[in-house]
């Protein structure tokens, strides 16, 4: 490998090494400001992911530090903010609590298993570019998922609202817990949970409107708004200090280890990654897809572009990071990442800048929440995860595609009945059928000219020219495997009604692809048509397609011709109706 290749290696594999030699001042002045708002926003959210997770805090924390350099390293994206987000952190949860753990040490080892194998996965999918697996999960599949679990990561939080134990891993679970114990409310909870939901949704809201209107300028006025959490952690954990509410029932954070992350590795025990590695890799793919189309979006706005395969190696990276310094699975955060962008985040160094922040936190600020209110960080967890509930994805299914509709229904109706593993895999595996279903049923049209043009059209839809003695049907779907039978039975049951045809021809304008399977159906209509003393003859076969037919005896033994176009064969074959 020359050295000019060598260097495109490196710059592919270590994009720091592209937007690094460009790095001047303006961009440190856009990464450093983006970097406090995000630092802001993330501190309690680092927190509040943790305790969604089932962890002690200070592994959100840590799962904001390291994994974030990482990604400033190899990722691609200018504004994707990686850490700690609601969806895994749920997903972490669910694949802990199927091990049956109970003692923390075990719990936290497990999560730190956990980002260590999701980062081997998103790796190894890099490194053999296999990015497009992701396009197994449809969108209606996601928006049904993310609907669902913002749903249970709400209900879940209830708990710690209404100071009660609750437990469960479904929606119906957590309910049914939550009724038993509702004699058990504890009211200073209930007050400081209530209050700091209801301030955080006028916060996001109501805020910065009122500060614009004040006259305070748009930047300050976003700062202002995302250190709405901020203001809530530090007036509840106040409060309870100053009232020792503590004493009253109201469950607090406690002490948390104060310092940087600490330097870990994984569990090597093979029956603690034979039971993770199924949720590592949901958790891979789900992670991939929520980041990329979130890194895409915010690319196509300033004409940039990022590299999917890349941005595995990236998230990858980032959770391996996550592994080896106490942290838990990670992903670019969807609103994380739209504030970093809205802040003016030129390159992936802001996210180095919030790493340092938060690093500084876990350094200064940890004794500091000592009786910061668990109710808080609950409702900074509501708040943030019911504006990913969209049900209007329903009604738009509905209006538009049935097995869509039920795509989206059956993944959130299982995800909210039996958990979010069981959920999203009943989501793919249905969005798979059905799309195997659909084109094993593909759209056939027997189509004629248009009068006065070249053009070809459905027989059904529009006036046009044909001939009793040509049958020309265009096939709308590659042929392979799962559609070759069904284009067999069409031709034998339109071919048997009628008895004056001489040719047949199959346009093949949208055929991309022929499989060994459908190569085997087209010799045997070959033949079934021969015996029936008509000729089989193809249009508009791509060039790929023809490649791979030139490789085979079918053209050799096809008792018709192929046509470079399909006007071309009804000249030839029905030069009457072609000229009409």
């Amino acid at each position: 490998m020359d050295i000019k290749a060598q260097a495109r290696a490196m710059v592919r594999y270590l994009p720091i090494l592209d937007w690094g030699k460009r790095y001047n001042k303006d961009a440190l002045t856009s990464d450093l400001v983006a970097a406090i708002i995000v630092t802001i926003m993330l501190i309690p959210q680092s927190l509040a992911y943790a305790l969604l997770a089932g962890l002690p805090a200070q592994m959100g924390l840590y799962a904001s530090i390291l994994p974030l350099v990482a990604y400033a390293v190899f990722g691609t994206s200018r504004a994707l903010a990686v850490g700690p987000v609601a969806v895994v952190s749920l997903m972490t949860a669910a694949a802990i609590g199927n091990l049956g753990l109970t003692s923390p040490a075990e719990i936290a080892a497990a999560a730190i298993t956990l980002a260590f194998l999701s980062g081997v996965v998103l790796l190894a999918m890099g490194l053999f570019r296999l990015g497009f697996l992701a396009n197994f999960l449809s969108h209606p599949v996601i928006a049904g998922f993310i609907t669902a679990s913002g749903i249970l990561i709400a209900t879940s939080q209830l708990k710690h609202i209404l100071g009660v134990s609750a437990s469960g891993h479904n929606l119906v679970d957590m309910l049914h817990s939550l009724a038993s114990h509702l004699l058990d409310i504890n009211l200073p909870t209930l007050a400081i949970g209530v209050a700091a939901t209801a301030f955080l949704f006028w916060v996001r809201k109501g805020l910065k409107p009122r500060l614009l209107a004040l006259g305070i300028a748009p930047r300050l006025s976003d700062i202002l708004t995302k250190a709405g959490p901020v203001a809530a952690v530090a007036v509840t954990t106040f409060i309870t200090w100053g009232l020792g509410l503590a004493d009253w029932g109201v469950k607090i954070v406690g002490d948390i280890p104060r310092g940087l992350p600490p330097l870990t590795l994984p569990s090597f025990d093979l029956g603690v990654w034979s039971g993770l590695i199924g949720s590592a890799v949901l958790i891979s793919i789900i992670g991939f897809v929520e980041s990329v189309s979130v890194a895409q979006t915010l690319a196509a706005k300033k004409r940039q572009r990022i590299d999917p395969d890349q941005e595995l190696i990236g998230l990858g990276a980032s959770n391996i990071a996550a592994a080896i310094s106490g942290g838990y699975p990670v992903t670019g955060g969807f609103a994380r990442s739209v504030v970093n962008f809205d802040a003016g985040a030129e390159t992936p160094a802001a996210g180095a800048f919030t790493a340092i922040g938060i690093a500084l936190a876990a350094l200064a600020l940890t004794p500091l929440i000592y009786f910061l209110p668990v109710a808080t960080l609950a409702a900074t967890i509501i708040v943030a995860v019911l504006s990913l509930v969209d049900f209007s994805i329903l009604k738009r299914s509905w209006s538009y595609s049935r097995a869509d509709f039920s795509a989206v229904a059956v993944t959130i109706l299982l995800t909210l009945g039996f958990g979010v593993e069981i959920g999203v895999s009943a989501g793919v595996l249905l969005s798979i059928f059905l799309y195997l279903y659909r084109s094993s049923r593909p759209h056939i049209a027997e189509v004629g000219l248009v009068p006065g043009t070249e053009h070809f059209r459905n027989i059904n839809r529009h006036k046009v020219l044909t001939d009793p003695k040509l049958l020309t049907i265009r096939i709308d779907e590659n042929l392979y495997f799962a559609n070759a039978r069904y284009l067999e039975d069409y031709l034998q049951n339109r071919v048997a009604v009628d008895c004056g045809l001489t040719d047949v021809v199959l346009m093949c304008s949208a055929v991309n692809q022929i499989d060994l399977s459908a190569l085997e159906s087209l010799e045997a209509i070959n033949h079934r048509l021969q015996s029936m003393g008509i000729r089989l003859h193809l249009s508009e076969v791509k060039g790929p397609v023809m490649d791979r037919l030139q490789r085979s005896h079918f053209l050799d033994e096809l008792t018709g011709q192929v046509f470079l176009s399909q006007y071309a064969a009804m000249k030839a074959l029905a030069p009457v109706g072609a000229a009409a």
